[in-house]
């Protein structure tokens, strides 16, 4: 009996280093060296952007644009939704599954949180710089 219980305790042990390895191989990162957030054009600010809706959340999460840049909405989900600043700044109206927004025009400095008010725990941000 202690030989099966053994052989459990090893068998249990090797899963836990599989499971471990596994669940750690993927990581490249650094905790030192933070990742920049996503913008519409691949790093930096940029003057227009067009945000995917898909699986009930906005991609990218976090926009980067430059004062009078534009951004869209493309919704890739089988339900509406709409891009609603939490203060009122913008509001696509709602965008039908498979449309694209008219696009917005940023012309205000700063840091603009939106949601969907269909869906309200669908969250993001543009940030709007000179």
């Amino acid at each position: 009996m202690r030989s099966r219980s053994l052989t459990l305790a090893y068998a249990g042990i090797a899963l836990l280093t599989l499971v471990l390895a596994v669940a750690c191989g993927g990581y490249t990162g650094s905790p030192t060296t933070p990742t920049p957030p996503s913008s519409g054009g691949g790093g930096g600010s940029t003057s227009s952007a067009t945000v995917t809706i898909a699986n009930f959340s906005f991609s990218p999460t976090t926009v980067n644009l430059t004062v009078g840049g534009s951004i869209a909405w493309k919704n890739n989900d089988t339900t509406a939704h709409t891009a609603t600043s939490d203060t009122g700044a913008f509001d696509t109206g709602v965008i039908a599954p498979g449309a694209t927004s008219n696009a917005i025009t940023m012309s205000t400095v700063g840091t603009f949180t939106y949601h969907c008010s269909i869906h309200p725990f669908m969250v993001a941000t543009v940030n709007v710089t000179q």
